[in-house]
Formats: structure tokens, sequence, C-alpha cells
């Protein structure tokens, strides 16, 4: 991810009022458009990773989803499919993602406009850009426990509170 790659800056609600630099929306911490994709597997096992260490956010943490910045003028779902066959290498059809909700996240390092969707699928996941340094396969059953000391990135510990209902 280039510094200078373009990215849209957004309101609450999404709108586009400008365009900016990946390097400035993270030094002003400037709201963006953001994708996610919880990945299970058909067995029932969420597909987890650690950030590469060289990530501008949250290096080097756990992530419960595939994601990231939406490029400029790029729909919702391209977004998500596009981040979704970088960082995991798995090709899905618009008709494979269901939408799980979408709102606005923020905190002192990220703040975004996001879409959060759901696929299954059963691999082979062969992450392509470097930015997973490692995946591991967690059954549901199991996910509280696998959770539980776990350094996540902050978005994904709002969406482990929200599963725990806490």
């Amino acid at each position: 991810m280039p510094d200078d790659e373009p990215v849209e800056v957004v309101d609450e609600a999404g709108a586009v009022v400008g365009l900016t630099t990946r390097a400035a929306m993270r030094a002003g911490n400037l709201r963006h458009r953001s994708v996610a994709v919880v990945v299970v597997t058909g067995a029932g096992a969420l597909v987890a990773h650690r950030r590469a260490g060289w990530k501008d956010v949250w290096p080097g943490r756990w992530d419960l989803c595939f994601g990231g910045v939406a490029a400029v003028g790029e729909g919702w779902e391209d977004a998500a499919r596009r981040e979704l066959a970088e960082e995991a290498g798995v090709a899905a059809a618009p008709a494979d993602l269901a939408l799980l909700g979408s709102g606005t996240y923020a905190d002192d390092a990220v703040s975004a406009v996001y879409r959060i969707y759901a696929v299954t699928h059963d691999g082979p996941f062969t992450p392509a850009d470097g930015e997973v340094a490692e995946l591991v396969l967690v059954p549901l059953r199991d996910l509280d426990a696998w959770l539980a000391g776990r350094d996540l990135c902050d978005d994904a510990d709002r969406l482990a509170a929200d599963h725990r209902g806490v």
C-alpha cells in the first residue's frame, strides 16, 4: 500500500466529501470507506489471521475479518471481493457474499464507514499480498476460548465483544 494511494474522505453517511492520500488519511485519522469479510468454512471454522508487522494500523495483531480501505470509486461488494482475493486468496462471486451489516467505527487509529460481509469457503487460503502473516482455522464452538488473551485488532475486539454479548 503506497502512502500516496488516493483515498476517499467521507461523511458519517459514507458520502464522498474529498480525496486525500492514504498517508494523510492515517495521519489525520480521516473517515474513509472500509470493508470486512468474515470467512467461515463449511465445517464451521472461522478463518482468522495475524496481520503483517509492517501494516500501517494494528501491525502483528489478530483479525477476525479480511478487508481494508475501499479504492476511489470502488463499489462495496467489489472492494470486499478484492480484499478477500488479496488477503486470503479467495475468489468470491458477488452472490457468494452475504451482507452482515454496516455502520461507523472510530477510535484513536481508525475512522471508517464500513460494510461487513460473510462468505463460506473451504479454501485453499493463499494470501497473496503479504498483508497476512499467519492464518488459522478456529472452530466456532472454540472461538471464545481462542479469543482469550489474543491481541486483536481494536475493531475485531469490538466485533468479538458483540459476539459474546458484552
